[in-house]
């Protein structure tokens, strides 16, 4: 006898976000750049939000038959970023995800660390995904959606020579747990991820300035992220998970 094969099932199973609206910030690379390509092949319609475009996504998109936005901003200009929140806020018709994947780090002694630099580090690790959030709320609140904060594991066990970078990524924690406290009872699920070196552009330059060999293939990647990721966002809507830690299986001499 001839099998009947559930089309629309199938489909449903292939692609479980579709029809869903994502927006990643610091998709043009690294771990951000691996969550929006996961959301576009998982069936999610994907907006970008970075400093540069992020070509390399959306000829990705286009070879597998989606289309990808692409706005471009600078994180650390708040009078910049409030506009694309609030132009975003108006335009877009429905918002499911929200993923703050863009970060920077700044490495010095205490003594020898700026203001300025501390400025810079918090307008884009902290005010940026605040602002963002903020306006986006009605959003995400219309559509039980979902919340995902690309942290750090210096929030958690900070080192000598990133003491501005740790105490932005300790805000970052704070402020999730906030909104989660604040956004649970509208259905809102809120995620905060904290990897451990992750072969990344900005890792590799780390490692340059630490005087260390470049051997990614020693360091979590950027996929691993992702497909963890992926899988909570997918999860039944009776459960949430609130915290992520990952380490690389190689640990560093």
């Amino acid at each position: 006898m001839p099998v009947e094969v559930d089309v629309v099932s199938q489909s449903a199973s292939l692609r479980p976000l579709e029809g869903q609206v994502a927006l990643v910030t610091g998709a043009s690379s690294g771990i951000g750049l691996a969550i929006a390509t996961a959301l576009i092949r998982d069936g999610a319609q994907v907006h970008t939000l970075s400093r540069k475009i992020p070509h390399g996504l959306l000829q990705q998109a286009r070879g597998q038959g989606s289309t990808v936005a692409s706005h471009t901003v600078d994180l650390a200009d708040v009078v910049a970023v409030e506009q694309v929140a609030l132009n975003l806020a108006r335009t877009l018709p429905r918002l499911d995800i929200l993923v703050h994947a863009a970060g920077v780090i700044r490495r010095a002694p205490a003594e020898e660390s700026l203001p300025s630099a501390f400025d810079y580090l918090w307008r884009v690790n902290v005010m940026a995904p605040f602002q963002l959030t903020r306006a986006l709320l009605p959003l995400l609140r219309r559509s039980n959606g979902q919340l995902v904060f690309l942290n750090s594991s210096a929030a958690l066990r900070p080192q000598a020579g990133i003491v501005q970078y740790a105490a932005t990524k300790a805000a970052l924690r704070a402020m999730a747990d906030a909104l989660r406290e604040e956004l649970n009872p509208s259905g809102v699920r809120v995620l905060s991820v904290f990897p451990g070196r992750t072969a990344t552009p900005m890792q590799q330059e780390i490692f340059r300035l630490e005087g260390r060999p470049w051997e990614p293939e020693k360091l979590i990647q950027p996929e691993d992220i992702a497909a963890i990721v992926l899988q909570v966002l997918k999860l039944p809507r009776t459960a949430e998970v609130t915290e992520i830690h990952l380490r690389p299986l190689h640990k560093l001499s």
